[in-house]
């Protein structure tokens, strides 16, 4: 058994599964707009569906919130200001939370920003992707160049403590200057957070049955280190695999889902973790489709996180981020001892994937080079 477990800091995550258009490359739980978006009533279920939850704040104040999608900026400033009313009205708010919406870079959705900081919202979050017209076209974006550019002045102005920009790489038939000139022209905008990932292709999305042309693996990597070299240049620290901020700027949604803090989670496929004093570790995902959800049927699958997958599940999360992880931290937040994973550190340890010290483990370069294989070993 488990020994108890110290309750970690506890966001919600809150998902609005509506956009304007699906995108060939997206495997989230989103669904293309067919006439008007029920968002009265669907905020109405998301809060009766928190109010089945509320037994899992245990005392808690909410760190942070995130509202994503689809495109949550589909939804009014009225209606994201009563959703963020009435969950403060049932969970209280840490001081200096962290409120973030995904918004559509489109004049519409820009154009509602200062209603979205009037309602509560302190981050938006941007999916730019790219600042080539054809790209944007063939990522299915309904967005153009201008608007991009538009709407991140919005966000400048609007009062917000921070924003961030999404960026991909790694797209159908782009060079590496094409990339690296993406990457520039979105430093140059001075975004306090900047997302930038590669383009995977995930199955069951129109990419995976009709596959693009991608780069090879040596342009994909010529473009990592050059624009890592760029980023770190422009006074952004790389702090997980794919996230970049100025100092101050992380996402701190972001950090508790890798710190394997706890987070509630209402909407659509939402996924949501909890713990428990007593050791027992819970995951849970709501129904996927708007119209089950909307008929009052919330709850799709729960489960225990058991004893012997904890130590992967932690250093899933915990090895993405840069920072090193305090060995206490798995003791508190898991319930186990150190020792159930000191073989496999020391073999992590022989293969230079990790260092030690008395408090921490540190994953090294050459561990992220090989990070599936390190954490194939937790596995066991």
């Amino acid at each position: 058994m488990p020994r108890s477990i110290i309750l970690p800091p506890l966001s919600l995550y809150i998902h609005i599964p509506w956009c304007a258009q699906k995108c060939p490359y997206c495997d989230f739980n989103s669904h293309a707009q067919k006439g008007a978006i029920p968002e009265a009533e669907y905020i109405r279920h998301l809060l009766q569906d928190l109010d089945n939850d509320l037994s899992y704040v245990q005392n808690r104040t909410l760190h942070s919130i995130f509202i994503g999608g689809g495109t949550p900026s589909l939804f009014s400033a009225e209606g994201i200001a009563h959703l963020l009313q009435q969950v403060e009205q049932r969970i209280a708010f840490a001081d200096g939370i962290e409120i973030t919406l995904e918004a559509n870079p489109g004049t519409a959705e820009a154009a509602r920003f200062i209603g979205y900081r009037q309602a509560g919202v302190n981050r938006i979050s941007m999916g730019i992707q790219s600042f080539e017209q054809e790209k944007l076209q063939r990522l299915g974006r309904i967005h153009n160049v201008e608007e991009a550019v538009q709407a991140i002045q919005f966000a400048k102005n609007s009062g917000l403590n921070s924003f961030n920009i999404d960026l991909m790489h790694g797209l159908p038939n782009q060079t590496v200057e094409q990339a690296l000139n993406d990457l520039r022209q979105g430093i140059a905008l001075n975004p306090p957070h900047l997302s930038w990932y590669q383009l995977t292709i995930e199955p069951n999305t129109l990419f995976y049955y009709r596959p693009p042309k991608l780069p090879d693996d040596d342009a994909l990597w010529d473009i990592f280190e050059q624009g890592h070299q760029l980023l770190t240049e422009a006074g952004y620290q790389q702090y997980e695999t794919s996230a970049y901020a100025k100092p101050g700027y992380q996402c701190r949604h972001n950090l508790n889902y890798w710190r394997f803090g706890d987070y509630l989670a209402i909407g659509c496929g939402a996924h949501g973790k909890i713990s428990f004093p007593n050791g027992e570790i819970l995951r849970y995902a709501k129904t996927k489709h708007p119209k089950g959800y909307l008929q009052g049927n919330y709850l799709h699958t729960q489960s225990a996180v058991s004893v012997a997958e904890r130590p992967f599940e932690f250093f899933m999360n915990r090895f993405r981020l840069l920072e090193p992880v305090a060995k206490q931290d798995f003791v508190q937040l898991t319930g186990l001892d150190l020792a159930c994973v000191a073989e496999n550190i020391e073999w992590a340890k022989q293969q230079r994937y990790l260092v030690e010290t008395d408090r921490t483990w540190q994953i090294t370069e050459h561990g992220k080079l090989f990070l599936n294989e390190l954490l194939a070993r937790f596995l066991d």
